[in-house]
């Protein structure tokens, strides 16, 4: 029997393996080196640098272009909520709630672990796309309630779709090769932004709010019927069912608390970007449409540079420096006052640094707990959704009450609070 194999029937006897670098590993599967700085830095175990990629080129062009499509169904609201509040004769907290409240439909992956790690990823994306579909003719209905309910399918299908292609590409995609499988996937993220606010911008400006989201669906329902035709890969590892009563790791548990902080710290923000441009900046609706187009560009850029840069640098360093930057540009937002330049520097800063750390989070995740990698993704996605949610619906009451300066707090404390917890796992 292999060094791996013993270890991995070691921690199914509930015995943790040391790691001869010092201090105990997280799971048999992961091998830590630690630098001069002090952080550990991941890299896969000899068993995991020897199994080939499986996952084509065209392949991973179509799962990313599916989760463009669906990011980019409801990407743009934030940045348009004084409209929508307009159109549905609501206000500004209102539809921030709604939003936030939202978010709590990713709870649903909580129970997609097994299904996952069964091998049942790509079934599950497909389903997803459909929920989107769905989700835009309700929202085109006209009240503050369907709408609502259609944020929740929204989000419930982005979040069935994120974690199935985290887990199908973390299967089939080697760790030292993950970051830049994963970054690709998310590019989709900065393309949902850079694709749908411009569009949003002009069917609201050339027929009403609504315009948006009968497009959205219609390109959910086109995509879905698309997404039949891809080539599938099979796995590196053939997928099972892990005993669901195996405990997470602490490393699991320390990484997927991280990632939820990574989350709030983007959200709290992302919620209320909008309404400062609008009210803080000046900023009309076209030009809101433009602004969001170009931060698109800057959230693509920072997921190019996780797809390229993060696996040479180590994730945990690059997630962290991330972090540093987003913290930067929320703090330029408080000082910009109602300067133009000084607020779009310091939001594009915040959507750079927030896009490349999670971006980078995924990776780290995607290998907390290799031996039931599908449960620690549905887990992270669940608790992330709320993370999101907390995130959403404090800021916009927060920003009601004190302003940007409130809501800047809010996603710095988060941000510094996950730099923390990613150290902490570095001695765990």
């Amino acid at each position: 029997m292999g060094q791996a194999s013993v270890a991995s029937a070691a921690v199914h006897l509930g015995i943790r393996p040391q790691n001869p670098l010092g201090g105990k590993l997280g799971n048999p599967e992961l091998v830590g080196r630690r630098s001069a700085d002090g952080l550990m830095h991941l890299s896969p175990s000899p068993a995991d640098t020897t199994r080939p990629d499986r996952l084509a080129t065209a392949e991973l062009a179509g799962l990313t272009a599916g989760k463009t499509v669906a990011n980019a169904s409801h990407r743009w609201i934030p940045f348009f909520i004084p409209e929508l509040a307009r159109g549905l004769s609501s206000s500004t907290a209102t539809i921030t709630t709604v939003v936030g409240i939202g978010e709590i439909a990713g709870l649903a992956t909580l129970l997609l672990g097994r299904l996952l790690d069964s091998g049942h990823e790509r079934r599950l994306m497909r389903a997803a796309l459909w929920i989107v579909a769905a989700a835009g003719v309700l929202a085109a209905t006209g009240s503050v309630y369907t709408f609502g309910f259609a944020v929740l399918l929204f989000l419930l299908g982005v979040s069935v779709y994120t974690v199935g292609g985290h887990t199908y590409i973390s299967g089939r995609a080697r760790f030292e090769r993950r970051a830049r499988s994963l970054g690709i996937f998310e590019t989709s993220w900065a393309f949902g932004l850079l694709i749908g606010a411009p569009s949003a911008a002009l069917l609201i400006s050339t027929t009403s709010w609504r315009g948006p989201f009968l497009a959205s669906a219609t390109l959910a329902a086109i995509a879905a019927l698309v997404f039949r035709r891809l080539p599938e890969a099979i796995p590196s590892i053939p997928a099972t069912s892990p005993p669901a009563r195996v405990p997470l790791t602490s490393r699991a548990r320390l990484t997927i608390a991280a990632s939820a902080a990574v989350s709030f710290a983007g959200l709290s923000t992302i919620v209320v970007s909008g309404t400062f441009m609008e009210q803080q900046l000046g900023i009309s609706t076209g030009g809101v449409g433009l602004i969001a187009m170009s931060f698109g560009v800057a959230e693509l850029t920072s997921s190019s540079l996780s797809a390229t840069i993060a696996d040479g640098v180590g994730v945990v360093r690059a997630t962290m420096a991330a972090l540093a930057v987003l913290v930067a540009g929320v703090a330029t937002m408080v000082v910009a006052g109602s300067s133009l330049a000084l607020g779009v520097i310091g939001l594009g800063a915040f959507f750079v640094g927030f896009e490349f750390s999670i971006v980078t989070s995924f990776s780290i995740v995607s290998e907390a707990m290799p031996s039931a990698r599908g449960r620690v993704l549905a887990i992270n996605g669940g608790l992330g959704t709320v993370a999101r949610s907390s995130g959403a619906i404090s800021s916009g009451l927060v920003y009601d009450a004190v302003g940007i300066g409130g809501t800047a707090a809010l996603s710095a404390t988060a941000a510094l609070l996950a730099m923390g917890l990613l150290a902490t796992t570095s001695r765990v």
